[in-house]
């Protein structure tokens, strides 16, 4: 581990890390579940009431409860859920996440679903959450709480013939499109049984309460885990077009390219056509749909599944860079938050930002550009060892290169603290990367050439890892600037 030679440059990374660090831990999912939601007794109150449904929830009413939960915050999701809800009384229930936990309650199975490609386990929550909610009637009251990674964690496809290695095949195609995560999305809706609102019309009776933690844009929350509960906007039309515009026919398996050719392939449920989903796109602000409390009671009378249905979002990535925001204020940075380059290509993401950071520096030496979203990479090979947050750091290292002695850093990790294949959640970048790596034997236009940023970051000590964070509220970039 070779430290950065510059002191100020040493504490610049210190202190990009501890901005970082310090914005999770204050999205707590404990508190934000308490600043939602209360359990009085038996009965769930809405903190937040907006109109959009009912204020409180008798759990009396129902005869039985069942619980989903899946993705990479399935585990703490559903142990906050367990210690607020009391009653036990036909409590069963299905948690698909990145591990099973220690502590586990003899009422829930546990699965370890696979992520970023989906595994054997992947199948079998799925399978089990299906039989499981076609037990629901009308006296059962579904809670599914939802975050981000489902979409790979959980899944089964609609047609039973592909396997499940022509399912990683698929979902390793999408992956290397270089399409945005709402598009990828989109066909993951239309090739899955769990997907596009189909789990819950596994239990179209039953009263339904879905808890979101989303990793996706707020304007298109029908993408967080492709949407397993709520009625899609996406169409067959949409499916085939992404699919000739991204090329993906050749990388499908020939099941999977049948399964797509047919002709009677299926419209998503609660999608008549063209209808919207249960968010339309109206020009919210960030701050509103944060706290948008949505029910989807105002759906059309032929969506009886999702007729009896809530959506709470309990946290979002607005948290996430508003808490980093207050905290760079704090440590005496200038901070601006800029998320216009959300969903782009990576080098163009690092084009865009670094052009933004140096204007503002130019008005003012202590500045903290803050920027959250996902940026994308296209793979036209088989990568090293990498993911996006490492790739788009190293693209910045290789501009910052041209300012020799000045004290910059750009920071990038994931908020789940994992960053494509690998064990880091990202990395940092500063005028002397380049340099250091050099020195090491490394070629970092080759490393990024060959998407395999990690070895060398990790060679440098720059790598930022974090393990499993328990969270997924997308990617934090933050570029500091300091006197000097």
């Amino acid at each position: 581990m070779t430290p950065v030679s510059d002191s100020a440059l040493e504490t610049l990374h210190s202190t990009a890390t501890e901005i970082f660090a310090g914005a999770l831990a204050a999205c707590s999912i404990e508190s934000a579940f308490d600043r939602r939601l209360r359990f009085e007794g038996h009965t769930l109150h809405r903190l937040i009431p907006d109109g959009s449904g009912a204020a409180a929830i008798d759990l009396n009413a129902y005869k039985r409860i069942f619980v989903i939960a899946l993705g990479k915050a399935a585990n703490p999701m559903l142990e906050v859920l367990l210690d607020r809800m009391k009653r036990r009384q036909g409590l069963r229930g299905i948690c698909c996440a990145p591990s099973i936990p220690k502590k586990r309650n003899w009422r829930f199975r546990y699965f370890e679903g696979g992520h970023p490609l989906p595994n054997e386990d992947s199948f079998n929550a799925a399978r089990a959450a299906l039989a499981l909610l076609r037990k629901a009637r009308k006296d059962t009251l579904v809670f599914f709480l939802i975050s981000g990674g489902g979409s790979a964690m959980f899944d089964l496809p609609i047609d039973p013939a592909i396997t499940l290695d022509e399912t990683i095949a698929f979902h390793q195609a999408l992956l290397g499109s270089g399409a945005p995560i709402s598009e990828i999305n989109t066909l993951r809706k239309h090739f899955s049984a769990v997907k596009g609102g189909r789990l819950a019309m596994a239990a179209p009776e039953a009263a339904k309460v879905s808890l979101l933690l989303p990793d996706v844009p707020l304007r298109t929350l029908d993408a967080l885990s492709s949407g397993p509960t709520s009625p899609d906007h996406s169409t067959v039309a949409d499916v085939c077009e992404l699919i000739a515009r991204y090329n993906l026919a050749d990388r499908f398996s020939s099941s999977v390219r049948a399964f797509f050719e047919r002709q009677d392939l299926p419209e998503s449920p609660g999608n008549k056509g063209h209808r919207t989903g249960f968010l339309p796109r109206l020009p919210w602000t960030d701050a509103v749909l944060a706290h948008r409390v949505t029910t989807a009671a105002s759906m059309h009378d032929e969506d009886e599944a999702f007729r009896e249905s809530v959506f709470e979002i309990l946290l979002s990535s607005h948290d996430l860079v508003e808490n980093a925001r207050a905290l760079a204020q704090k440590a005496g940075y200038s901070a601006v938050v800029d998320n216009s380059c959300d969903d782009w290509d990576y080098a163009e993401a690092a084009r865009y930002l670094l052009e933004r950071f140096h204007a503002l520096r130019r008005a003012n030496q202590r500045v903290c550009l803050i920027s959250v979203g996902e940026v994308t990479v296209t793979l036209n090979r088989t990568p090293g060892a990498g993911g996006r947050n490492q790739q788009f750091a190293l693209a910045c290292a290789l501009e910052l290169q041209n300012y020799p002695g000045a004290h910059l850093t750009v920071f990038s990790a994931g908020s789940d603290g994992i960053d494509g294949n690998t064990k880091a959640a990202g990395a940092i970048a500063d005028p002397t990367t380049v340099a250091r790596t050099r020195a090491f034997g490394f070629d970092p236009e080759q490393s990024l050439a060959t998407f395999n940023a990690c070895p060398l970051f990790t060679a440098l000590g720059d790598s930022v890892v974090t393990g499993p964070t328990g969270q997924n509220l997308r990617d934090l970039r933050l570029l500091i600037a300091d006197q000097g």
